[in-house]
């Protein structure tokens, strides 16, 4: 399998299973069918509530020893709530008690915003939230390198930011992020945004690379364009006799970033995997490029504030 290399010269298997939205009694099945079928690269985050589920499946698998630990790439993400410096440990060892490990791969702050630590859920008003004021990403950085001098990750990222938020970060530290977790698809190609972390030896995973229909209702929005039903993308699939989803997959990787789709059904498990075997042309990429509409699945919304702490999360 293609891999991607970071900064520091590790190497990550390009093609993982993403596990957001993963319903609970179908994430362990899922992530044992994964890595049975080939996956080496599993992604994780507090806030998708299915860890306990997933470190099951890590601890089946990596017990039968046909499978080691080190031969997979696990990813997880430090949630909104836990962004004060000293939350950050106690949030990374709840994760690796919850997935069953003694470290991670790649831990990443899943968003540039922070919560008050005792909130459940999502926020219900302006109160809910910490400024960054209040709360500077710097100080959350710091502690998640610190996790990495203890040994409890071998890497860590961040997720969601713009290019406005990696240079303000950079400018504090020299301990740039490896890694920045963001939507990807061809309605949504970021150039500019691929152009900069390339440059700045920072590498990219895509999210949502298939348009994750299956959000809530409360994260869509009305008549939003269906990639696995776009024409082009369809005629592509037809072409190189593969699937819609994996066209997409693969597109992500000919970029040069890492990609994580979603599926708790064991056929598509493997056919995503499959995706690593066909090939799009120039013509392929160039028939792609017209999709691009700027177009966010993810918008960001729920993250704004009435009272200025956060509003225009991604900077556009």
């Amino acid at each position: 399998m293609k891999k991607i290399q970071l900064r520091s010269g590790a190497e990550v298997p390009a093609i993982g299973l993403g596990t957001w939205k993963s319903a609970p009694g179908k994430v362990k099945d899922a992530v044992e069918i994964a890595l049975k079928a080939g996956y080496q690269h599993i992604d994780c985050a507090a806030v998708y509530q299915n860890e306990k589920e997933v470190g099951e499946a890590f601890a089946n698998t990596f017990n039968e020893d046909t499978i080691k630990r080190e031969d997979v790439w696990v990813t997880s993400k430090l949630w909104n709530t836990a962004h004060k410096k000293e939350d950050v440990i106690p949030a990374l060892k709840q994760t690796l008690s919850d997935l069953q490990l003694d470290y991670l791969d790649l831990y990443l702050m899943h968003w540039p915003v922070a919560f008050k630590p005792d909130l459940k859920g999502f926020p219900e008003s302006d109160d809910d939230f910490l400024s960054l004021e209040e709360v500077p990403i710097i100080e959350t950085w710091e502690a998640m390198l610190e996790a990495k001098k203890q040994g409890l990750v071998k890497h860590v990222g961040v997720s969601n930011f713009s290019i406005k938020k990696l240079k303000d970060l950079m400018s504090k530290t020299d301990d740039v992020p490896e890694m920045n977790q963001v939507e990807l698809h061809p309605y949504l190609h970021q150039n500019e945004l691929l152009e900069f972390c390339k440059n700045n030896q920072i590498a990219l995973t895509a999210y949502s690379p298939l348009g994750s229909s299956d959000r809530t209702k409360e994260m869509k929005a009305e008549n939003e364009p269906s990639l696995l039903d776009n024409d082009v993308v369809k005629k592509i699939a037809e072409k190189r006799d593969a699937t819609v989803a994996q066209v997409l997959i693969k597109w992500s990787v000919e970029r040069g970033t890492a990609v994580i789709p979603k599926s708790t059904n064991p056929g598509r498990i493997k056919e995503n995997l499959a995706s690593e075997k066909i090939a799009l042309t120039q013509e392929d990429h160039e028939a792609l490029k017209t999709l691009d509409k700027h177009f966010r699945y993810v918008n960001g919304k729920f993250f704004e504030t009435s009272d200025g702490k956060y509003s225009n999360i991604y900077d556009e």
